[in-house]
């Protein structure tokens, strides 16, 4: 008979105690199961916070840096045309020949280049009136408030009659394009189309100029291409008289249209704030009108005043030889009308180029030509 004392009592009773020893474990368990329940936040101590702050002022420097290397940058374009010569289909057998100007168009290219502004270059076959009024379109509607846009035209300029009444000398004055005559007021249309903040040079070196493309008498003396003199960049009077007469429907369109457009612009004009001039003041209500709202900053430099000629040369023409040499490679470092006045400086007295701006152009007149 098995006892406590005996072998197998022994056993027995370690068994039993093993048994009420592994209950217990389980009751254990149990019991801590249903105690355990959600940590306690912890609260941030000081240096946490520190840590936290610092890291948050590191985050918003390296934020506002990179929006500083994404934000836009100012965008320079530009446009240059150069004609050697007119289609005589339009200009009634008048080929108009020069040497020059499309020289000229390359060099002031260069410049552009040299500035950071992408240009582009019509020369006389390609300046045609239909890809010149295209580029000034897409340029008109590329730029926005900081960027610049600089315009160079060598080439004749002309005249046709105005027929709304807008010149005292009953001609509006052109720039003669490959295929067409491209009127002063077009010009003045497509440039008021650019956006608020945009700064605009233009620089002409042809004759009838001096409020951009407006009329000059034949100066007497001057011989043409074949002679031994200098050579007007100026379209004949018996020759824009033949093309005028041509093609008088197409040019009187033009200008009516032109005068129902100012027409609609000149309802709330205010000339004196859009149109300061500072030599001249172009004496035209339909001009008036049209720049009424003129929104960019415009800067015009002419090859010469209203009753001068400017004159074609072998490598250059006068005004823009004379761009050349003061730019001198970037070496000048004046403002606009320094420019200007160095320019006329190294002209001789019947070859004065002219200034005057449009629209908010007072602080652009400080700043260095060609800077974007």
């Amino acid at each position: 008979m098995a006892t406590a004392r005996t072998p197998a009592g022994k056993a027995a009773a370690k068994k039993v105690v093993a048994k009420k020893a592994a209950a217990k474990k389980a009751a254990a368990k149990k019991v801590a199961a249903k105690k355990v329940t959600a940590p306690k936040p912890v609260t941030p101590t000081v240096a946490v916070k520190a840590a936290v702050k610092v890291v948050a002022k590191v985050a918003a420097k390296v934020a506002a840096k990179v929006a500083v290397k994404t934000a836009r940058k100012p965008v320079g374009l530009s446009l240059h045309l150069g004609l050697n010569s007119v289609s005589p289909r339009h200009y009634g057998g008048w080929t108009g020949d020069l040497v020059a100007c499309e020289a000229d168009a390359h060099d002031m290219a260069a410049i552009a280049t040299s500035r950071g502004l992408k240009p582009t270059v019509l020369l006389t076959r390609t300046a045609t009136r239909a890809r010149v009024l295209a580029e000034l379109d897409k340029a008109s509607r590329t730029l926005v408030s900081g960027d610049y846009f600089l315009l160079t035209f060598s080439g004749h300029g002309g005249q046709v009659d105005d027929v709304t009444g807008d010149e005292d000398d009953k001609l509006d004055e052109t720039w003669c394009l490959y295929d067409s005559q491209l009127i002063d007021d077009e010009t003045y249309l497509a440039l008021s189309r650019f956006a608020a903040g945009v700064r605009i040079l233009v620089l002409t070196d042809s004759c009838h100029s001096g409020t951009s493309v407006r009329a000059a008498p034949p100066m007497p003396g001057l011989s043409g291409l074949n002679g031994l003199g200098p050579r007007p960049r100026q379209m004949p009077t018996a020759v824009a008289r033949r093309t005028y007469a041509a093609h008088k429907a197409f040019y009187d369109k033009i200008q009516r249209e032109l005068a129902r457009t100012a027409a609609g612009r000149a309802a709330t004009a205010d000339p004196d704030a859009v149109l300061a001039s500072l030599t001249i003041a172009p004496n035209s209500d339909r001009l008036t009108g049209i720049v009424s709202r003129f929104k960019a900053s415009v800067v015009l430099i002419s090859g010469c005043q209203d009753n001068q000629t400017s004159m074609d040369g072998e490598h250059n023409g006068a005004f823009t030889e004379q761009v050349l040499k003061v730019w001198n490679g970037g070496k000048f470092k004046g403002n606009h009308r320094l420019f200007h006045a160095r320019v006329r400086a190294g002209l001789p007295p019947t070859q004065s180029p002219n200034l005057y701006t449009l629209g908010p152009a007072a602080t652009m007149l400080t700043h260095t030509p060609f800077l974007i």
